[in-house]
């Protein structure tokens, strides 16, 4: 089955060109011209977009508002976002990270880039094509009072949902599968956006603070520690 993408751009022309390109390589296309045209068109949708590729320069609300007002709303924070724009400064793009995108693209761009950094995306924060989830070491995590079911893409805390977005759940799932072991920022990457993907290891740093602040309201974000020189480790014995 295809994997749908929404294209959210308030210029007609990036619009039609991203949507000729991403349907030419055999993706759904949907398009928005800003962020309130997206939001009815997702408020309304029987069944949401895999993946959303939205400009973060866009009169109104912005690309950034509209990432943050995703990533709080249920049933769409688990939507992934790959945000484009022409800022390339390292604070821009900690900042378009820090909001809730799980990329980042910078104008101009090639749309052989983009398309491969859409089926990156996709690859990390949906099942690969042909497996189930018996392929997985398990479908339920537990340590100590948090569960992980990869069957459901739920996460809870007791009797608590707890809210994060696609790569912050792949991060917890890896880290339950082996609690009080040491990662290192290379092999987050390596685990999680997988070879030969161009991430920088300071992408590591800014989804876990975002799975930290996921798990602040139940009192976990100290269950994710910090290993001085090294990286970061899972644990419920604080």
């Amino acid at each position: 089955m295809k994997p749908t993408i929404l294209v959210v751009d308030d210029e007609a022309p990036i619009r039609n060109m991203l949507a000729f390109s991403l349907n030419r390589a055999e993706m759904h296309v949907e398009v928005a011209a800003g962020a309130d045209e997206a939001l009815d068109q997702l408020s309304t949708a029987s069944t949401p977009p895999d993946l959303i590729v939205m400009d973060w320069m866009m009169p109104g609300l912005d690309g950034m508002q509209l990432t943050r007002t995703l990533r709080e709303t249920p049933g769409l924070m688990h939507i992934p976002i790959i945000m484009l724009t022409a800022r390339g400064r390292e604070s821009d793009r900690t900042s378009g990270l820090d909001c809730g995108a799980d990329d980042y693209v910078i104008k101009p761009f090639s749309t052989r880039e983009l398309i491969s950094r859409v089926r990156a995306v996709l690859r990390r924060t949906q099942p690969t094509a042909g497996t189930t989830d018996e392929d997985d070491d398990t479908k339920v995590l537990r340590v100590g009072d948090l569960l992980l079911d990869t069957a459901s893409h739920r996460a809870l805390a007791g009797d608590r949902p707890l809210h994060m977005g696609p790569t912050e759940f792949r991060i917890l799932r890896l880290f339950m599968t082996a609690p009080g072991r040491a990662w290192s920022r290379a092999q987050l990457l390596t685990e999680i956006w997988g070879d030969g993907q161009t991430v920088e290891e300071r992408t590591v740093d800014v989804h876990i603070r975002r799975l930290r602040k996921a798990l602040e309201s139940t009192g976990h974000a100290e269950f994710v520690q910090t290993v001085r020189g090294h990286g970061y480790r899972f644990s419920d014995v604080i």
